[in-house]
């Protein structure tokens, strides 16, 4: 994992926030994980265009942040599974609610419609995240 030069130097908690859920992934392993418990194959197969490093070094910064949990089954051959915890469900909320924005904005900003995720349906905030 990449090891920062200079400690982080957080002082609101919207840094805090962004630290913890903010990037180009760690957002959509949390909506992958709304709704259900995956082992790591799973998760990697819903999630395009990310490397396996990239894949293992989110899901273990999320671990240390307590917002996914891993759970590791002495078997034979050997399952691990990831679920999000509670502190990680609460954060589906406001990645619903960042959708709805995006959704109501994005169209202003560009000339290209936005493919609806189908975790995110920001129109039924009952579904996914």
């Amino acid at each position: 994992m990449y090891e920062h030069k200079l400690p982080k130097d957080i002082r609101c908690p919207l840094e805090y926030g962004l630290d913890i859920f903010g990037g180009k992934w760690k957002s959509r392993i949390i909506c992958v994980l709304a709704d259900k418990t995956l082992r790591y194959s799973e998760m990697r197969k819903e999630m395009v265009n990310i490397t396996d490093a990239v894949l293992a070094s989110a899901l273990k910064e999320l671990q240390e942040d307590g917002i996914v949990e891993r759970r590791q089954y002495m078997e034979v051959p050997p399952r691990v599974e990831y679920c999000l915890t509670d502190k990680g469900r609460t954060v589906i909320p406001i990645l619903q609610s960042i959708c709805q924005w995006a959704g109501a904005y994005h169209l202003m900003d560009t000339s290209y419609a936005l493919s609806q995720c189908q975790r995110c349906d920001y129109r039924n905030p009952k579904g996914g995240a």
